[in-house]
């Protein structure tokens, strides 16, 4: 148990929502989903602990060979990537879902823009998406396939609330998550985007726009969820913010581009205990 305080711990110190999620789920699965998230989480910060690119492009690398097999020793000697391999091997989870999170991650690493709707749809399906549905292998392996679609939609929704929350830190830097084409139907592009004083019509229209986009995912996976078994419905607790996110988003406008529209504490667990509750998001 001491283990599992540890890991709670450390998750609850980088991912407060997903750390609030975890506390919900069946006591004997809580630990390896934790790890879970834990490894998300050590993926999502890259970008903020190195200085150039090419060095957060080895650390992916490093995990990419820890999870292959091929850094044996060094994997023994690192107590969590160990950790990460037991529970990828206890569960029989696909090493090629790693390998996707992990190429998924590099495109953060740069100041690339979103080409597209399909190419953000790939980055939160390689991302939010793949750890909803390796947390349902651990939920209900015997069904993990029944929550795919489910996961496909939830993974978007929850990605462009987090992109939302974010936004102030990727703006400062330069960083544009919104798809181009979405962008380009509010007359935007990344330069003009980012132009805090001009195009401020525009800047609304393409907060409403990504808002819109978020809702229609969140609807279609609740659709899907609602038809899932419910063993493994608590891989999308995490997910339940996505709502208050959209509605303050859209209420706060484009002033959202300097101050996050991320939900109060207490409203954000309400949502995770009621989403747990209900079994859906």
């Amino acid at each position: 148990m001491s283990g599992l305080v540890g890991l709670r711990s450390d998750l609850k110190a980088v991912d407060r929502d997903r750390y609030l999620a975890s506390l919900l789920l069946p006591e004997a699965m809580q630990a390896d989903i934790v790890a879970l998230y834990l490894f998300n989480a050590e993926l999502a910060v890259v970008r903020d602990r190195v200085r150039e690119p090419v060095a957060g492009e080895i650390r992916l690398q490093w995990w990419r060979e820890v999870i292959s097999g091929e850094r044996n020793d060094e994997a023994e000697g690192h107590p969590f990537a160990r950790l990460v391999r037991d529970v990828i091997v206890r569960h029989h989870l696909p090493v090629s879902a790693f390998d996707r999170m992990l190429e998924t991650r590099e495109f953060e690493l740069y100041d690339d823009p979103m080409p597209d709707k399909g190419a953000y749809e790939a980055y939160a399906g390689g991302t939010a998406s793949a750890l909803i549905q390796l947390t349902t292998l651990i939920l209900d392996p015997a069904n993990s396939s029944a929550y795919a679609e489910a996961a496909g939609h939830a993974g978007v929704a929850q990605s462009v609330a987090g992109h939302l929350m974010l936004l102030p830190i990727h703006t400062a830097r330069g960083q544009i998550f919104l798809p181009g084409d979405l962008m380009a139907a509010t007359g935007l592009d990344r330069s003009s985007l980012l132009d805090a004083a001009s195009h401020t019509n525009q800047r609304k229209a393409a907060i409403s726009a990504f808002v819109s986009y978020g809702r229609d995912h969140l609807t279609q996976a609740r659709s899907a969820l609602a038809k899932c078994p419910k063993a493994g419905r608590n891989a999308f607790v995490p997910v339940a913010i996505a709502q208050s996110v959209f509605a303050r988003a859209e209420k706060m406008s484009d002033t959202c581009f300097v101050n996050s529209p991320q939900p109060s504490l207490l409203r954000r667990q309400w949502a995770i205990w009621r989403s747990a509750s209900r079994g859906m998001i």
